[in-house]
């Protein structure tokens, strides 16, 4: 599931390329990626809207218009992609938006991805309920640091509610975990200063050093089948169960929290 550095990439090479632009055109081809609104109501409001700004908030990507805001999640393997003329004939694509040259795709295979249209970001229920942004200024330390005082649950289950930290998920929480050496079932709030420090350091590098494996190179949006390059050469422990620890060589294990697979070193991460 792309998370904010993946998204945070998608933002940066998208915004020259649909900025200023106007929307000629809406059409929902698969009715579900518009859900729980009807795809009358998106092609309705994107049709004549300027594209004023290219954001992202935790996981999700918006484009600000000139009436409303776009507001895209990708959920598992949801993209974009972006075609000179009319999508060739066997491309899959659930929203397409047409601008006076070239037209951008919304693209999720399961189904799984939504579009949505809103009034204002700022009604919208689900940016509502985010956290901190995890590339923020807010994210701070000490911000964290209260994060972790204020709970008793296990540091990958708070690391990954969005209504905490947003933008930071599966894939990076196990990263940081690891490279900080903290055990995914401690209890939040029994971690001391010196440690919540050192978990902290530990996400804020993560996450950098997937943005930069995110933007170099950057998303190719005219190949259908680009996805993100040079993360596997980045990951530690991260779908890598019975390979050796990178630093003491014993086996990776893998255990379930909270519906999700956790991948950590039973000997390193304590």
């Amino acid at each position: 599931m792309p998370e904010a550095p993946e998204v945070e990439a998608v933002a940066r090479s998208l915004r020259p390329l649909i900025s200023g632009r106007t929307i000629r055109a809406c059409k929902v081809i698969h009715r579900i990626a518009a859900r729980p609104q009807s795809a009358s109501l998106l092609e309705r409001n994107l049709r004549g809207a300027l594209v004023k700004r290219v954001m992202r908030r935790g996981k999700y990507l918006l484009l600000k218009l000139t009436r409303g805001v776009l507001v895209l999640h990708f959920r598992l393997d949801g993209q974009l992609i972006w075609f000179d003329g009319a999508p060739p004939r066997g491309i899959h694509v659930d929203v397409l938006l047409n601008f006076n040259r070239g037209a951008l795709g919304f693209v999720d295979r399961r189904h799984f991805g939504r579009a949505n249209w809103h009034q204002d970001a700022a009604t919208v229920p689900s940016l509502r309920a985010l956290g901190v942004d995890v590339f923020s200024r807010s994210f701070t330390h000490t911000a964290f640091h209260q994060l972790l005082g204020a709970s008793r649950r296990p540091l990958k289950i708070l690391l990954m509610d969005q209504s905490k930290i947003a933008g930071l998920g599966n894939i990076y929480s196990n990263e940081a975990l690891w490279h900080a050496r903290l055990h995914p079932r401690r209890r939040s709030n029994g971690l001391n200063a010196a440690e919540s420090r050192l978990l902290y350091k530990a996400i804020v590098s993560t996450v950098k050093r997937a943005l930069e494996c995110c933007c170099s190179p950057a998303p190719n949006f005219r190949d259908p089948e680009w996805w993100f390059q040079g993360i596997e050469r980045i990951l530690k422990v991260y779908a890598l169960e019975g390979k050796p620890c990178r630093r003491c060589e014993t086996r990776i294990r893998r255990i379930q929290q909270g519906g999700r697979s956790t991948f950590f070193c039973p000997r390193c991460q304590r």
